[in-house]
């Protein structure tokens, strides 16, 4: 097979061709556009196809360099902790308890579904475990994990099947966000209206056309060199806060460090009481997630789910309808049945069968149809970074306990 790599400049190019390709469907496709399917998922899949079909007829494959995607979301984290203040955490504490509780719920019906569904095949249950939360929740590096380990203790195959669920996952995760949060918003009659910009003060004093427009590049120059210093400030003092915990065992995403790095500058310094750099950041924001989400939906290996197709229809129903459930009759009402609550809705379903990414992507294709919610951005990824691989490490253990 003829192995091509695309480095980080031919990868950054594609992405945005790959974007550029799912806005124009879902601008043409209704039922796209009706059930807010991120522009990135549709993209990527079509991509993703693409690079299966030149796999398999060309022997062609593509490596791609994946470091700038990696940088991008620690980019975007740190947009999400500069727009945060310590009110925001404060109101969204008790959110915060309720959605860890929901998640560790919803990982015991996860694997108690998979562990089912293998005993009924007639298979190994530790199977139904790989199949559960291991994969959906915790993703392809769980899922690489736990297969290596069960593989050791003569479960033939168990990263391979544990890989195939985890991609399927992927692509679940990005499809039923949308059309729970329109099923939602239809059903309770949620106010998705945005807040109205507060009114601008009027002009005492009409200046010359030459002279505002000077001083509003100088703004704009100062605005994006502010928001540049502040983004490298979080992403570089995020790794620092990194290196130093992992030297007491504890263990954190780079893009979680990142975030709680910018919602401390955010609350220690008043430049970002400016609205153009506020502004200025949201956009930084904004374009490093939409080609974070195109680069990791564009790379999904389509080809690991063929051994275990038959298998993965069977699971993956079962776990979408138990998401969809969950996510409407459970993590809506705990999280306050408004317009946030459907955004971490959304989230959620794309965190119960995908990943992080995932979630962010099902809550940025609504925000931006509907409006901002800050306080779905900062919870669901601080579940889904932290809390539910504790929660799931220890669910995990409890079904190994009980199985063996």
């Amino acid at each position: 097979m003829t192995e091509i790599s695309v480095d980080r400049i031919e990868m950054l190019a594609i992405s945005i061709v790959v974007l550029y390709v799912g806005v124009f469907l879902n601008r043409k496709i209704r039922f796209l556009a009706d059930n807010f399917i991120p522009a990135a998922v549709t993209g990527g899949l079509l991509f993703s196809v693409l690079v299966l079909i030149g796999r398999d007829v060309l022997d062609v494959s593509l490596d791609f360099d994946m470091q700038l995607r990696d940088l991008l979301l620690l980019v975007f984290f740190s947009t999400v902790g500069l727009s945060v203040r310590f009110e925001t955490l404060k109101t969204g504490g008790r959110t915060l308890l309720l959605l860890v509780v929901a998640a560790g719920i919803f990982l015991f019906l996860q694997n108690s579904v998979s562990v089912g569904i293998a005993l009924l095949l007639g298979a190994d249950p530790v199977y139904g475990l790989m199949a559960g939360s291991i994969s959906f929740a915790g993703g392809h590096g769980t899922a690489i994990a736990w297969g290596s380990e069960f593989e050791a203790s003569g479960l033939e195959n168990a990263s391979s099947i544990g890989l195939a669920f985890a991609t399927f996952g992927l692509v679940a995760g990005g499809l039923v966000g949308g059309p729970i949060a329109r099923r939602l918003i239809k059903r309770f009659h949620v106010d998705t209206t945005p807040a109205a910009p507060e009114p601008h003060s009027p002009v005492e004093h009409a200046q010359p056309v030459e002279e505002v427009e000077q001083e509003d590049e100088h703004a704009w120059l100062s605005s994006v060199m502010l928001a540049l210093l502040l983004l490298a400030l979080c992403v570089s003092l995020g790794e620092v806060v990194n290196r130093f915990i992992s030297g007491y065992g504890l263990m954190l995403p780079g893009f979680l460090t990142a975030m709680f790095v910018g919602i401390l500058i955010s609350n220690l310094i008043g430049v970002l009481k400016q609205s153009a750099a506020r502004q200025t950041i949201d956009r930084f924001g904004t374009v490093s997630l939409q080609i974070f989400l195109a680069m990791s939906m564009m790379t999904v290996q389509l080809w690991t789910l063929g051994g275990a197709l038959r298998a993965i229809v069977l699971v993956l129903i079962a776990q979408v309808l138990l998401m969809t459930a969950f996510a409407m009759l459970v993590v809506f009402f705990v999280a306050g049945r408004d317009y946030d609550a459907v955004v971490i809705a959304a989230g959620f379903s794309g965190l119960g069968l995908g990943a992080t990414p995932v979630a962010i992507a099902n809550m940025n294709a609504l925000t931006t149809h509907y409006g901002p919610s800050p306080k779905a951005l900062l919870l669901v990824p601080l579940v889904g970074a932290f809390f539910i691989d504790l929660l799931n490490a220890g669910t995990i253990q409890f079904f190994l306990r009980v199985l063996h």
